[in-house]
């Protein structure tokens, strides 16, 4: 879905701020989708085909490496870990010559990294505790685009979380910085095949993203951040995903999918 896009929808939201009429299109349909599969006419399918698919840790630990070697007796797991997978990360994107020189987008990965501590941070300590039990969490596009779209057609008053907030927040500053930097520009759809292609990859990354659990920064970054077991599969699929959608956007078809050229 997301090669057929042309990006996901954390990019789509940023290509919206910038003036891009395509990506209205698509996080309509994208929105519809997610809030069909999370709480709508597809999510029958969702629970019946999908939710048996389940794996318990035991001593219903959850499900995050540093969680379960605190449950298997190894101490001081999530320090240790955070050190040596961050690090790692680190070195790979440094040992890049392209990505060395590539400062604007070495200093976007380091926002959004910062922007997924500011979530947590938000969420989980700059709370009054006299409102209630709020949820922990962080940047996600899936399940909140789902439901700030239901809220603005019903009118719903309690959709106003952390996530439903990044929604409208992000687009709203992609179209300052679109406009201080002179990159705002009106675009839509060259034709109709170019109008499919959208929208049968809104619908699937729509689907697909509440089957995941989040979209490459809900399970890229935030549930990476966590160490959580779901992140390298998920990770993984998208990049399988991507790879195939690339190799049969460029008339190769799947015979290309491991082609270097």
């Amino acid at each position: 879905g997301m090669a057929l896009v042309g990006t996901c929808a954390f990019g789509s939201l940023v290509r919206l701020g910038g003036g891009d009429l395509r990506s209205l299109v698509v996080m309509i349909v994208f929105g519809a989708l997610a809030y069909a599969a999370l709480r709508g006419v597809l999510a029958p399918v969702r629970i019946l085909f999908f939710e048996p698919i389940a794996y318990s840790l035991p001593g219903e630990t959850p499900a995050t490496l540093p969680t379960l070697l605190a449950y298997a007796g190894i101490p001081y797991g999530r320090p240790i870990l955070a050190c040596l997978l961050g690090g790692l990360l680190v070195v790979l994107a440094f040992r890049d010559a392209r990505l060395r020189k590539a400062r604007r987008l070495m200093a976007a990965a380091v926002a959004l990294g910062c922007a997924v501590i500011a979530g947590w941070v938000t969420t989980g300590v700059f709370v009054d505790d006299f409102d209630g039990p709020v949820r922990s969490q962080s940047l996600t596009f899936v399940a909140p685009v789902g439901r700030a779209l239901f809220g603005l057609l019903i009118g719903a008053g309690d959709i106003g979380d952390f996530g439903v907030a990044t929604v409208f927040g992000v687009p709203a500053g992609a179209f300052l910085a679109a406009k201080l930097g002179d990159d705002f520009r009106w675009e839509a759809f060259d034709d109709q095949q170019e109008m499919r292609r959208h929208l049968t990859g809104a619908t699937m990354m729509g689907f697909g993203g509440i089957l995941a659990g989040g979209c490459t920064i809900g399970q890229g970054l935030t549930a990476g951040s966590l160490m959580s077991l779901t992140w390298p599969l998920a990770v993984a699929g998208m990049v399988l995903g991507a790879r195939i959608g690339i190799a049969m956007l460029m008339g190769g078809g799947l015979r290309s999918l491991f082609s270097r050229d």
